[in-house]
């Protein structure tokens, strides 16, 4: 609200938003995001933050997939990473195999949750 009575720039405001409020948003993001509840909190700060700035921002679930796509390509990057091998491909070579799961916590959990994005991510072949 302070930025706004300044009458700073749009952009101004933006990139304040993006290198402090969302980075502190996002720090932990691809570790603890499962609960609605939080995922509705967060989405309220970002729609609040929207309106002070007057543009719109990303939604809590594009910067949960950008991150959480962002972390597993590292992982899957570095064979010398402890859950590197829990991305392995299918016979074909195209998709990754699906992490088996009992409860939703663990679907939910990061790496369940990375494995279905990288899928959905890579290209059909």
């Amino acid at each position: 609200m302070q930025l706004k009575k300044f009458n700073l720039p749009k952009t101004m405001m933006v990139n304040f938003y993006t290198s402090i409020m969302e980075s502190i948003l996002t720090s932990s993001i691809t570790i603890w995001y499962a609960t609605a509840k939080d995922k509705g909190r967060l989405q309220r700060v970002i729609r609040s933050a929207e309106k002070v700035i007057g543009c719109n921002l990303p939604s809590l679930h594009d910067l949960h997939a950008s991150r959480t796509l962002r972390r597993a390509g590292k992982i899957v990057a570095d064979p010398s990473h402890p859950g590197h091998k829990l991305f392995t491909p299918l016979p074909s070579g195209r998709r990754l195999r699906s992490i088996r799961t009992k409860t939703s916590r663990h679907l939910n959990s990061f790496f369940p949750s990375a494995t279905g994005l990288l899928n959905k991510a890579r290209p059909p072949h």
